[in-house]
């Protein structure tokens, strides 16, 4: 990978990790579906009450099915394949255009003090994220 490349990279992984955003990595609605359809079962079985619990043990099973799917946006940058990163490098520079920097610090500094060009930046990163590999974006509160 270039230092281009992964410039971009850890500046996307920057952007992100100040945003607090996660990723649920493929078939997230799994679990989703799991929690609905038990509570649905559980209703047509038990009424109010079977609602209750059906939708109690899918939460539960929906956890688990889920569990360790999401991922810090920044670990799921690092583990695109370079092909993914070099799409992604791609997509950011059609933004930044011409803008020379000489160390990653300088272009996040750039990027950062520029609230439509982060904006845009962000955009972009989001977009590929849920383009590239199926991704829905989560933001942690």
């Amino acid at each position: 990978m270039s230092d281009r490349v992964g410039d971009v990279m850890r500046l996307c992984c920057e952007l992100s990790a100040n945003q607090q955003i996660k990723t649920a990595v493929k078939h997230s609605g799994r679990g989703a579906v799991a929690a609905g359809g038990l509570a649905f079962a559980g209703g047509l079985i038990g009424g109010p009450l079977g609602i209750a619990v059906g939708g109690a043990v899918g939460g539960l099973l929906g956890c688990w099915m889920t569990n360790g799917q999401f991922k810090p946006l920044p670990q799921v940058i690092m583990e695109m394949t370079l092909d993914q990163q070099q799409k992604l490098y791609t997509d950011v520079m059609a933004i930044l255009g011409t803008i020379q920097w000489t160390d990653v610090a300088q272009l996040t500094a750039v990027v950062m003090g520029n609230v439509s060009l982060k904006q845009q930046v962000m955009a972009a990163l989001m977009g590929h994220v849920h383009r590239e590999l199926q991704a829905e974006i989560h933001y942690v509160d």
